[in-house]
């Protein structure tokens, strides 16, 4: 029997290498300077990547269930390491498409792929800590661009940036794929020897529990308003945070009179706070439950965005602003962790998948809504403003989906037939 701490570090791993994703801005001068492209030019190319994870996500989700993690965890590698290998010659025949084609569409679906495979095969083996386990995995994805950002500094300085890329995209191919290897649901009936004395009662920390209670399809639960109530709760939450995420460094030294040294090293600490955030807040979630966890998380960016909008010290920003960052990174954690506990674990990989096109949406929202606001209103006090009225609506929606979320005969549907 495989031990599912092996299970989770392979996920970890599986999630740390398709993080670098994160670290691309540490390349998009260099891009500009050996390449000659714009920085509108060489930023669209994250941009894609982001897209295509949450339409492959969205769209694969069903063969990713088909294949199971091993089989699909080989599929991740194989793009994502054409897509840096692709990049590569896309940069030594300075063509931009190519490099659209490569990083952003070829790379984006090996990223999409590869961040829900593990998912599904965690909750199963971790039915007593679903938060914590896909917390573990996707604070790999948070933590990987701080790892990764020095690692392409250090190639590009010493072999520059074409051979920066060939060697990620081996290396990560190779972590990827012995990482997927591993990776496999529990058998029907399994338990855990560290569970095997868990009183007969306490059934839900049994591995087996992972299949009981609903077991909705894909099918069956994008005809519920449940998910949909849970898309527009994701889709808020990531376009508030990503938003600030993107103009923090600008907007503390316009705000408050930080100095550009200060707001890089607060830049730094938000990234700590995005992971952090992660594995804390969804370990919490299984304590207090998801849908009080989301509550929390909407009460406090309400106060955060309402204090951030008014204040003019530089420790009270950079403090409100990290409180938001891990509210931000923990709604990536737990929401595989609700959608398991509202609609099981049969297809969750694809259900998963189709919520993640909020993170393609937001991904784009988030940076222009800001932008376009502080254009019409030369300020950033009414944005801050206008996304603390946003998240007051998804606190409501999040109270909703508490009171009646599990409605009986909403969730009483029978099974598909296969």
């Amino acid at each position: 029997m495989k031990n599912r701490w092996l299970i989770a570090l392979s996920a970890v791993g599986v999630h740390i290498c398709i993080g670098s994703v994160y670290a691309w801005s540490v390349l998009t001068k260099p891009i500009m300077r050996d390449m000659g492209f714009s920085l509108g030019e060489t930023t669209w190319a994250f941009s894609i990547a982001i897209l295509f994870l949450g339409l492959s996500a969205a769209f694969l989700g069903p063969v990713v269930e088909q294949m199971g993690p091993r089989r699909s965890g080989f599929l991740s590698a194989l793009f994502f390491g054409s897509g840096l290998l692709g990049t590569g010659m896309a940069l030594w025949m300075h063509s931009l498409p190519l490099l659209y084609l490569f990083y952003g569409v070829i790379g984006g679906i090996g990223l999409g792929v590869g961040y829900i495979t593990p998912v599904s095969t965690l909750v199963k083996w971790f039915p007593d800590h679903r938060g914590f386990a896909t917390g573990l995995a996707i604070m790999g994805f948070g933590f990987a661009g701080l790892l990764a950002g020095p690692v392409m500094q250090a190639l590009t300085d010493r072999y520059g940036l074409i051979m920066n890329f060939l060697i990620l995209g081996i290396f990560y191919s190779a972590v990827i794929s012995v990482s997927a290897w591993y990776l496999a649901p529990p058998r029907p009936g399994d338990v855990h020897p560290a569970l095997r004395t868990v009183p007969e009662g306490d059934r839900e920390k049994t591995v087996s529990y992972s299949m009981e209670g609903p077991q909705l399809t894909r099918r069956q639960a994008l005809h519920t308003w449940q998910f949909y109530t849970l898309w527009w709760i994701f889709f808020t939450n990531i376009t508030c945070g990503i938003g600030l995420l993107a103009v923090a460094s600008p907007m503390a030294q316009e705000m408050t009179g930080m100095t550009a040294a200060g707001a890089a090293s607060m830049v730094g600490l938000i990234g700590l706070m995005n992971g952090f955030g992660r594995i804390g807040w969804s370990t919490v979630s299984d304590w207090m439950g998801r849908p009080n966890t989301y509550l929390l998380f909407f009460f406090m960016e309400i106060l955060a965005f309402g204090g951030l909008a008014s204040t003019d010290s530089s420790w009270v920003f950079m403090g409100l602003t990290c409180l938001i960052i891990t509210c931000y990174g923990g709604g990536f954690a737990c929401m595989p962790a609700y959608l398991a506990d509202l609609f099981g674990v049969r297809q969750l990989a694809s259900i998963h998948g189709c919520i993640l096109t909020a993170w393609g949406m937001a991904g784009i929202a988030g940076p222009l809504l800001l932008a376009l606001l502080k254009e019409s209103t030369g300020s950033y006090s009414m944005t801050l403003q206008i996304f603390a009225g946003l998240l007051l609506v998804s606190f409501l929606a999040a109270a909703g989906l508490k009171r009646y979320g599990k409605a009986e005969g909403i969730f009483g549907m029978q099974e598909e037939k296969a």
